[in-house]
């Protein structure tokens, strides 16, 4: 699993790299990206990043 998140709905608040730093990152531009697979040992974290970006940005995908 990878995590994606939307860039258009991204509004780089930054919760999901403060969540699960191992997946997560700021971009340039200020928004956040997934540079890193979903782990079994991530996942939780991811979970929790996705249930709680305010902007509904992020989504699992295979």
């Amino acid at each position: 699993m990878r995590a994606f998140v939307d860039q258009d709905m991204c509004i780089g608040c930054g919760l999901c790299e403060g969540t699960c730093p191992e997946v997560f990152r700021m971009n340039d531009e200020g928004k956040a990206e997934a540079y890193a697979d979903t782990t079994d040992e991530s996942r939780d974290a991811v979970l929790e990043a996705i249930d709680s970006c305010p902007a509904s940005a992020i989504r699992e995908e295979e």
